[in-house]
């Protein structure tokens, strides 16, 4: 039965949400009412439910590689994680690894430069040369490939859903309320969230906020007055069969082009890519360009890996990125004016992979009002408020 206050109100049930609340719940410090609100319990149209579920290191900046580090210690030993529950399975890693392909220079400059920071963070990457993925890679085509880098160590593929699943299940267990609703509306009393008003008219009273609303991220910040760079963008999926499948395991291929193409098994392949110009969408636009496949994708895919050039699709679909328009990275922790309000935004991505560090960090900030374990701080509001970006060179 639905409360009329709640110590923490959670805006967004997606993966950020269920992180957030089932980390809350298992806070030490904490004792109080959490509850989240999900405007769709199917999670039809969710960004988690369109996510291909990949995890890696190779990052440009440390803290992002250490997020990821932690997500990998989380997901291979969930079970512990969540308590010794018997009935949580034992998940893995597929690590076929994440390989970059730089064509020009400048592009492998990066390779190497982002490969530096990952070792001293202690990622396993290497630099291939192209004679080195040739002999590793033989059904690539690498003739104007200068430099590759790849990473087989805790980066590839993992059961994303299953994690999801099971923070709903334990967080519910534990004694978070998820309530059906969308919110229209955040009632605010001087530097505080009091509470939320729902699209049946509805209220709840809240002590804290914590907006986890994926691509609708900002327009629920608009509601308390704040400007959120963060907007729906497509990003498109195709799962084929190959007529002739590769002999070994494939790595998510990053193509120069933008393009990347991984390995399901079977023969079976998971490719993904978007428009140019990529721009912001509505909520609830879904379609698949007419175009894109037949006039980029394939033929990318096509000419770096002739096997690709017989192929069929055997599924397609458009998810959408909750894009950080300024620098592509999180927003985390609270508000500098509205201390009571809380972000877990801008992901543009990579959201899944870093949810367990996410989830984790904005329970301690919002519990104890600062970080016990990885410091999240250089996410914060505050460089969103100035327009100072954190580069972060390893997007996709």
């Amino acid at each position: 039965m639905r409360k009329p206050s709640y110590d923490i109100l959670i805006i967004g049930g997606g993966i950020m949400g269920a992180s957030a609340a089932w980390f809350l719940s298992q806070h030490a410090g904490f004792a109080g009412r959490v509850a989240v609100i999900e405007r769709d319990p199917t999670y039809a149209t969710a960004s988690t439910t369109h996510t291909n579920s990949c995890m890696r290191q190779q990052f440009s900046t440390d803290l992002n590689i250490r997020i990821s580090q932690y997500a990998a210690h989380y997901v291979t030993s969930l079970r512990h994680q969540l308590g010794g529950d018997i009935r949580v399975p034992e998940l893995s890693i597929h690590n076929f690894g994440y390989l970059y392909l730089a064509d020009t220079p400048a592009l492998a400059q990066t390779l190497r430069d982002n490969q530096r920071v990952q070792q001293a963070a202690g990622a396993a990457t290497r630099l291939l040369s192209r004679d080195d993925i040739r002999a590793a890679y033989p059904f690539y085509n690498v003739d104007d490939i200068l430099l590759g880098s790849i990473n087989r160590v805790d980066e590839g593929y993992f059961d994303g859903a299953t994690l999801f699943d099971w923070w709903r299940r334990k967080s519910r267990e534990a004694g978070v309320a998820y309530l059906h609703g969308t919110v229209a509306g955040l009632t605010r009393q001087a530097a505080r969230i009091t509470g939320v008003t729902l699209a049946d008219g509805s209220h709840i009273a809240c002590g804290q906020v914590l907006n986890a609303a994926g691509p609708r991220a900002a327009q629920v910040a608009a509601m308390a007055g704040i400007d959120l760079p963060v907007e729906p963008r497509k990003r498109f999926s195709w799962v084929f069969r190959a007529q002739h499948p590769l002999d070994r395991d494939l790595p998510l291929t990053i193509d120069p082009s933008g393009v990347h193409v991984r390995e399901i098994g079977g023969g079976t392949y998971l490719a993904g890519g978007h428009a140019d110009p990529d721009p912001a969408v509505a909520q609830d636009d879904f379609t698949m360009h007419e175009t894109l496949w037949l006039d980029h994708v394939w033929p990318v895919l096509a000419n770096r890996i002739p096997p690709f050039e017989a192929i069929k699709v055997t599924r397609e679909w458009a998810g959408h990125y909750a894009y950080n328009t300024l620098d592509q990275n999180a927003i985390l922790g609270p508000h500098p004016d509205l201390g009571n309000l809380y972000f877990i935004n801008g992901f543009s991505g990579h959201g899944l992979q870093q949810s367990p560090a996410m989830g984790r960090g904005i329970a301690e900030i919002m519990v104890t009002g600062g970080y016990e374990t990885l410091d999240l701080t250089p996410f914060h509001y505050d460089r969103i408020a100035v327009g100072q970006p954190i580069r972060e060179k390893a997007i996709i």
